[in-house]
Order: structure tokens, then sequence, then C-alpha cells
């Protein structure tokens, strides 16, 4: 999987189950406040997206994502394993 395809797939997950406008999800985009998460929201996150990454998350891994693109990122360097 490539990080666009990542980013996608992370778009649709965030404007569906988050309720998030898609025009404000873009890779730049601050998790905690241009998109207004929350703890529980990145804990969500992270289980939506298990289904893309072989093996378990760790989600102390995901302290350092502040931005789209930092989850695209790490996402894909756990596919990539």
């Amino acid at each position: 999987m490539t990080k666009e395809e990542i980013f996608e797939k992370l778009k649709a997950i965030l404007a569906e189950d988050f309720e998030i406008d898609p025009d404000k999800i873009k890779p730049e985009a601050q998790l905690y406040t241009d998109l207004e998460f929350d703890s529980i929201d990145a804990v969500d996150l992270i289980v939506k997206m298990k289904e893309y990454v072989p093996g378990k998350i760790d989600p102390e891994q995901f302290k350092t994502v502040r931005t789209v693109q930092d989850a695209v990122d790490l996402i894909f360097t756990l596919i990539q394993g």
C-alpha cells in the first residue's frame, strides 16, 4: 500500500466515522487543533486502522502523531514492517 492509498483510506475514515469535513483533511492538518481530535478519537482511529496493519499496533507509537501526514507515515512504516 502506498502513502497515497493510506491517506485516501485515512481521509475516508475521518470523514465517515468522525464526521470531519473532507475539505479540512489535508496532510498538514493538525489532528488535535485543526480536526478537533481528542485522545478518545485517537484511540478509535488506531482501532479503525488495525485492519490495514499486520500485527499489533502499540498505542505508544501514536504519541508522536500530530498531523494527518504523521499518521500516514507511521501506518506506512508499520505496513512495511
